[in-house]
């Protein structure tokens, strides 16, 4: 008991002003909307757990994914309820296994100091290799959606492959994650505006997803702004 007190007391300290304002706001914003809404308590909890998530992510804690596992079972309840399977899919057998993978990785990367990961930058190579293997996989699997009967199967595939390579890219520590992150959302934003307009589905899953987008594009900087401190850094002590 004293250790799980000890590790939910590091991963909520030491953190900025505005860190705690864009938990707090985010949640608060998702909880009231939804309940003036009348949304559904899984779609609301499912959301919930999803934006503390990311926020998370982009705070470096690893306590990420354990509000990940959370938010991968409820949505994937909610996404089979619209018909996205390809987001079902990507949850349960692709999202899960991966979480706890990346908790294992997270752990060993972690600045016993700040109790924040750490971040890395990819190479131009890298950045290149990554956007053909995408792009290939995205029309492959938007066909096999196409076969399932699945409702717009190109941008279900372009959110399932590129999430694939997003939550590859989070595991391996790498910046430009939140640069694919940001795709990602805005191509989901545009599915669930489609289904809550189609069939009046989850508004907090909708709100979900704008949240996802706008911390994607702030933890973009942040990691960013951390990864240029810590070459400042090192390149100070090679100087010493």
């Amino acid at each position: 008991m004293r250790c799980i007190i000890n590790f939910f007391k590091n991963e909520f300290s030491g953190w900025k002003k505005w860190e705690i304002f864009w938990i707090l706001f985010c949640n608060l914003v998702i909880l009231g909307v939804s309940v003036y809404l009348k949304d559904t308590a899984i779609g609301i909890i499912a959301s919930m757990t999803g934006v503390t998530c990311v926020i998370l992510t982009g705070m470096g804690k690893i306590s990420n994914y354990l509000f990940g596992v959370l938010n991968i079972l409820l949505y994937a309840y909610v996404a089979w309820n619209a018909k996205y399977y390809g987001d079902v899919m990507l949850n349960l057998l692709y999202y899960f296994p991966t979480n706890i993978i990346g908790w294992f990785v997270w752990k060993k990367n972690i600045d016993e100091e700040s109790k924040e990961v750490y971040k890395r930058k990819m190479s131009v190579k890298q950045e290149i290799l990554v956007g053909i293997l995408s792009i290939i996989g995205i029309f492959i699997y938007g066909y096999i959606l196409k076969l399932l009967g699945g409702n717009l199967p190109i941008i279900d595939s372009m959110s399932t492959v590129l999430s694939v390579v997003a939550q590859i890219l989070l595991i391996k520590r790498y910046m430009e994650q939140w640069i694919i992150w940001m795709v990602v959302d805005m191509v989901s934003v545009i599915m669930w505006i489609a289904a809550f307009f189609n069939g009046g589905e989850s508004v907090a899953v909708l709100m979900m997803w704008m949240v996802y987008l706008a911390n994607a594009v702030i933890m973009f900087i942040k990691w960013f702004k951390d990864i240029q401190l810590n070459n400042n850094e090192l390149d100070g002590k090679d100087k010493v």
